[in-house]
Formats: C-alpha cells, structure tokens, sequence
C-alpha cells in the first residue's frame, strides 16, 4: 500500500493550486522545503484581472492590496506612454497572505501540506515512487502513486525522477527587488515599467505599487550580464528624486526562466508545473497566473492518471500537449517577441515609441502581428532605419 496517491513537492501557487484541484479526489500529501508559505516571495506580486477570472479568484482586500488599472512605460530617452483604463485591470498582491489562503483551500479539500520537509531522493520503485525526505535532521520514506514536482527552476525532484529541467543561462534572468515604503512620485494605480540598455539590460525596472507610498521596486536582466543585477537597480534609485530617500523594508532576489520551454513536462508517475516546467512569460517574467493554471491542469491529469492507473511516460504526455494548446504556444510566440526586444538599441526603443502605437507594441510583444500591421511598418514606418528594417523582418518571418 502506498502512503499517498500523489505528493505535491513544492507549495508555491503551481503546487497549492494542484492541491486544490486533487484535495477532494485522492489522498494528496503538499512537502515544500521552507519554513512559512509564501516566503520568499521572488517576485513582483502582480496579478491581471484575465487571471482572476480564469482562476476562479476573488480578490480580497488582506491579499489583493492594491488595485491597477495599467501600466506606464519609460523609454531610455525619458518619455512615457501611458496605459489607463477607468476600472480595475488586475491586483499587486501580498503574496505571503494570498498563498496561505490557497493553502487553507486546499487543506479544506483534503490535501495535507508539511513544511520543512525537503526531499532529497526520490526513486521508481515498480510503479510507485519512494520519496526521501528530511525534516529537523531526520530522514523518513514516503511512498506515492504520482508526484507532481512544483519545486522551482532545476527541479531536483524531477532530475531524480528522470526528467531534465536544466535551464541554458541565456534563457534566465536574475532578478532583484526591494519593498520600499517613504517613496513618491508615480501614480499608484498603474505599474511602472523602464526600459534602457543603460539601466536595465536585457530587462527593465518596475515599480509595483502596494500601498499608499510603499511599493515593490525591482529589477530583472540578463543572467549573464557583467554586473549584478542588485548594482543596476541601486545605481538607478540614486536618480530617482522620488525613491533615493525611501526605506528598504524587505529584500527578495532569485533566478527567473525566461524561456526554455520543456519538450516534456512528464516522466513515468511525475508531471512538473510552474517554474519548474518553465511556465513564465518569457517578455515580463511574470508568472503566478500561468503557475496556478498549471498546477490546476497537472492535478487534472494526475487525477486521471490515478483513476486509469496509468503513470506511464507516455500516458502522461496528454499533460504536456494539453499544456502547450493552453498557454505554451503562446508563450513561445511572445519568446520570439523577447528575442526581438533583446538586440534593440536605445534609439531603436526611442525610435518605435515615436512611430507605434500602443495596440501595434502589444501585437509585436505578443507574436500577433496581421499583414497589415507589417506593411505599414515595412513600408512607412522603419523604411528610414534599415538595420531596425531588418530586425522587424525577420522576426516577422519567424
């Protein structure tokens, strides 16, 4: 007999989310590593309205803090284009509160969730799986039908398990962010989002406001990139006349996949969600929506894997093709539209603010652009800057 039907190995939103969807269903154990659910928080805390609505989600004022109605976007020579609409587009959240939340909902579904437990082996075993697993030093073994890894970029518990999630280093960004209180200057409706190869290569700046005169203040770029991603983002505050005097009440940093979607995301009796299958917006990083979607749809699969008792690699693979028709192929579309992003110039930047409009930058960032969107750009738009020409070209033949 095993221990459990499925074991979620990571309790963020993919794996509290898969929780939910499995609570009711079968008997479902949650294991994350850390001390406290929803810490570190690794991330800018926004959340758009298309995933409320998608997620089924209320927002609530303990979690949901701060309400957005859009963006404004900075071009390296100091302009802006602004993005407002009347109601509400979407909620920065306190993450901290809103996955305990979730955890709650899935303890009431019947999911039991463990912290401080960290596997450290994982094997196949006939066709169950035995986890090991310490807690406080000791190591115990606990066996599963299936595991559903949501355990983080380089998921260790899907390496052991068969499945390689390595992530090539130019398909990551580091990201480093402050929570600021004492700042002013911005409108706090709207997320503010500054690009320039000076300031934030291979990335961008944001500052995502929480509450009145605090906000989330951060900073993604290339891996790679010389310096530190924590030198570009306090070098930038000291210009800022509106954030330069303002307190530093929390400090978050990690390694965010940008790209480098999974051919599989499934192995014998293992699926894998969140940033552990890579699931990000490869254009803005973002990545708690298509997280818990993900992890809602590897519950599913799971679920149904358990019901057929079939945990095979190739069973599973439903899981993988489902995921791409869902969200993957639009992701990788929008991964050619960071390709793009990436060999801009600051006055390739300046020069499309001057020549697009707002609905034509969205179309471009999302792989979307119709025939006719190409012909005025080709032919009357970056007729006069032929390398840019150039760029445009190609990316619209990919």
């Amino acid at each position: 007999m095993t221990d459990y039907d499925i074991i979620i190995v990571g309790a963020g939103p993919a794996g509290l989310c898969a929780a939910i969807e499995t609570g009711k269903e079968a008997k479902v154990l949650v294991l994350d590593r850390k001390q406290e659910i929803g810490c570190p928080k690794r991330c800018a805390e926004g959340l758009s309205l298309r995933w409320f609505k998608k997620m089924n989600l209320k927002p609530k004022k303990e979690w949901a803090v701060q309400e957005i109605k859009g963006a404004e976007l900075y071009t390296p020579n100091g302009k802006s284009i602004k993005m407002k609409a009347k109601k509400a587009e979407g909620y920065v959240l306190e993450r901290k509160i809103f996955e305990k939340e979730l955890a709650i909902e899935a303890v009431k579904k019947g999911a039991k969730i463990l912290m401080k437990n960290q596997v450290i082996g994982a094997e196949k075993k006939d066709n169950e799986i035995e986890l090991i697993v310490e807690e406080n030093k000791e190591k115990k073994k606990i066996t599963c039908k299936i595991v559903i890894a949501c355990d983080g970029v380089d998921s260790l518990t899907a390496k052991m398990l068969g499945l390689n999630t390595k992530l090539d280093l130019k398909e990551t960004d580091s990201g480093y962010q402050y929570e600021m209180t004492g700042i002013t200057g911005y409108d706090e409706n709207l997320l503010h989002l500054f690009f320039g190869t000076d300031i934030a290569p291979r990335g961008y700046i944001w500052i995502f406001p929480k509450r009145k005169g605090t906000a989330n203040v951060g900073i993604g770029i290339g891996a790679y990139e010389k310096e530190t991603a924590k030198y570009y983002l306090d070098k930038w505050i000291k210009t800022q006349d509106g954030l330069k005097n303002g307190s530093i009440i929390e400090v978050n940093a990690g390694v965010i996949p940008v790209g480098g979607f999974l051919e599989k995301m499934q192995a014998d009796n293992l699926l894998v969600a969140g940033d552990a299958g890579h699931m990000v917006d490869p254009i803005h990083g973002g990545g708690i929506g298509i997280a818990m979607e993900g992890g809602r749809l590897a519950g599913k699969h799971a679920i149904k894997a358990i019901k057929e008792n079939k945990f095979s690699e190739k069973d599973l693979s439903e899981y993988t093709k489902e995921w791409y028709k869902l969200s993957g192929n639009d992701l990788k579309r929008r991964l050619k539209g960071r390709h793009l992003l990436e060999k801009l110039t600051n006055d390739d930047f300046n020069y499309l603010v001057d020549s697009i409009n707002v609905e034509e930058a969205l179309r471009i960032g999302n792989g979307t652009l119709t025939k006719k969107d190409k012909t005025i750009l080709f032919t009357k738009k970056l007729i006069t800057r032929p390398k840019l020409l150039k760029l445009m070209i190609e990316y619209a033949r990919d």
